[in-house]
């Protein structure tokens, strides 16, 4: 016979209480991991809900071919009802017809609570119709004197 068995064959206190506390703390870890699993959840459906979001800002933007009122922004109408605004600050590049356009974008999370979401991204669009005629003859201009004074220092 043990010192900690009963003659009964029975647990003793102490068993017992170590049983408990080992469950305790499994079930601490346990619950600790499956709030965590949630929250990433929640996390990757606001991710996907915001690229998503995203798109449908990008084609609203793509679809304005006039660059004032690409910049001055608007609103959109997202599938889930949500109304998206949008601006755009559109800056041109040492390219003819080549623009860098930071695109900030303000929405309401889905489920419509809480405060609104706000997202930039930065893109870099080819847009003839955003140029102008003089920019355009400006940017070869430059282009062509660039070119001779590479092709003398070849010479």
């Amino acid at each position: 016979m043990t010192p900690f068995r009963s003659a009964r064959g029975a647990f003793t206190l102490v068993e017992v209480l170590v049983a408990l506390a080992i469950f305790a703390l499994s079930a601490v870890v346990l619950g600790a991991s499956y709030v965590n699993l949630i929250k990433l959840h929640a996390a990757l459906r606001a991710r996907d809900t915001n690229e998503e979001d995203q798109r449908w800002v990008r084609a609203a933007l793509l679809a304005e071919p006039d660059r004032g009122l690409a910049e001055r922004g608007g609103d959109v109408v997202l599938p889930d009802g949500r109304r998206a605004i949008w601006r755009a600050t559109i800056t041109p590049t040492g390219v003819s017809d080549l623009f860098d356009v930071a695109l900030e974008l303000e929405a309401p999370p889905p489920g419509g609570s809480g405060e609104s979401i706000r997202t930039s991204v930065t893109l870099r669009l080819l847009r003839p119709t955003w140029s102008t005629e003089a920019d355009r003859n400006l940017l070869v201009q430059r282009a062509r004197q660039r070119l001779q004074r590479e092709r003398e220092a070849l010479r």
